[in-house]
């Protein structure tokens, strides 16, 4: 367990605090918010090709859900022929169901790394210890977002939260995955409203999460999002533009 957390430590959480403790004493202004936007930015280029790996497979998904809902219907008393033939169209269509989840698993330990950055790792003490020998040591960091919004203001948190919500809620739209309406009357009526209530949950969740969490993990979910929903766009450009072609 020891070695573990030391493996944490050194790989993930002390780059994290030495890369956010750069940005902010080389970028203009000092400003901490613009640091965590700037290694949002950066961490999310280092995980765009996954990213978008992921969310081609989610939108072949949802695209391929009529005729998953074929493959359930006519083989629903042989759950291996089903498992099956589920399998034979993951293969022919070059999709993952798992693929999706990743870069969502990358981005939590990510997450939570940055919120212990965030919530111990900005004292003087903790700076000290774990800042390499390259790296400045800024003294107190300005909490000061943009020279008018203070990061840990209750009003400001809350603020972030709702945006990062509703750029959540946004996010679910673009993917097309949860607004899929059930048929009135058909066995796949719990699996649809499922899917309409989740697309409403998740930014529910989300907005509980980040006030809980703070403002500068907020700033860092909502600039995530955001760029989530850039690459959305490019993926449904290309795959509508690759069926339109067809």
């Amino acid at each position: 367990m020891n070695f573990l957390i030391q493996f944490y430590h050194l790989i993930l959480l002390q780059p994290l605090l030495n890369g956010l403790v750069l940005l902010y004493v080389f970028l203009p202004g000092r400003d901490l918010g613009v640091a965590v936007i700037a290694i949002t930015l950066i961490i999310r280029l280092l995980l765009h090709p996954t990213a978008i790996k992921g969310l081609r497979s989610q939108k072949k998904m949802a695209i391929l859900q009529p005729k998953m809902k074929e493959i359930q219907e006519k083989f629903k008393a042989d759950k291996a022929q089903q498992s099956k033939a589920m399998m034979d169209l993951y293969r022919q269509e070059k999709i993952s169901p798992l693929s999706g989840c990743l870069p969502l698993l990358l981005q939590l330990p990510i997450i939570i790394a940055l919120y212990q950055v965030f919530s111990q790792g900005l004292t003087p003490d903790f700076l000290a210890a774990n800042l390499y020998s390259f790296t400045p040591n800024p003294g107190e960091m300005n909490q000061i977002f943009l020279g008018v919004f203070n990061l840990y203001n209750k009003t400001f948190v809350l603020a972030v939260a709702l945006l990062a919500g509703l750029a959540q809620f946004w996010q679910a739209k673009t993917s097309g995955f949860f607004g899929n309406a059930p048929t009135p009357g058909s066995k796949n009526d719990f699996a649809g409203l499922m899917q309409k209530q989740m697309l409403y949950v998740f930014p529910i969740i989300t907005l509980i999460f980040v006030y809980r969490l703070g403002g500068v993990i907020g700033i860092y979910w909502l600039f995530s999002t955001l760029f989530s929903v850039g690459e959305q766009y490019l993926v449904n450009r290309k795959i509508y533009g690759q069926k339109n072609q067809k």
